[in-house]
């Protein structure tokens, strides 16, 4: 394929646009996904010089910008993309839903997972502290619910406003590394809801 665009070919800086702005889902907008495939190797030199590297997966439809670690003796570039602080709920979400994914990808079965906010509440409710106010555990899921949509690991379905797609991006985010410390992870979050049990009672 050819990388080179033609002068009035606008398809360059609508990618490097979309890039910044966010993950470019294949599904989303194959034209761009397609351009993207066209002018990889211009969208990772422009990104390389300002310290980001582009990572694109194929299979799984997605590509995203990552910070890039500086290499011995160069020096480092301002930092673009931020560190997240992630709660512990939001965290123990995210696991679960890597977990969930994994099981849902070892079935076989449809290639987009979709959960409703009650499997997902019921799934975090075995790490969280016990609290016989349950109207007062959905309002605080629904924040953290909400900050998971933020983030771009999950997708409120049109007119379905209680239906999740879980985005796969969360795979390159919650990694190898994370998932052979889930055990550990989870019995963490069990220590950490039983520190916690009282404070909702």
């Amino acid at each position: 394929m050819s990388d080179t665009a033609p002068p009035n070919d606008n398809r360059y800086g609508q990618l490097l646009i979309a890039l910044m702005q966010g993950v470019l889902y294949r599904e989303q907008d194959t034209a761009l996904w397609q351009a993207l495939f066209e002018l990889q190797a211009r969208v990772k030199d422009h990104f390389r010089l300002i310290g980001l590297d582009l990572l694109l997966d194929e299979a799984e439809g997605y590509a995203y910008l990552r910070q890039r670690a500086p290499a011995d003796g160069e020096t480092a570039l301002p930092r673009l993309i931020p560190r997240r602080q992630l709660s512990y709920p939001v965290s123990l979400i995210l696991v679960l839903l890597r977990k969930k994914m994994t099981e849902f990808d070892n079935s076989g079965g449809e290639t987009r997972l979709v959960l409703s906010r009650e499997q997902i509440v019921e799934q975090v409710r075995l790490f969280l502290p016990d609290t016989a106010n349950e109207a007062r555990l959905l309002d605080r899921m629904e924040t953290h619910l909400n900050k998971v949509v933020e983030l771009g690991f999950l997708h409120r379905m049109r007119g379905q406003e209680h239906q999740f797609e879980v985005r796969r991006i969360l795979k390159a985010f919650v990694d190898a590394q994370w998932l052979s410390d889930f055990q550990q992870r989870l019995a963490d979050y069990g220590s950490h809801a039983a520190m916690l049990a009282g404070d909702d009672a």
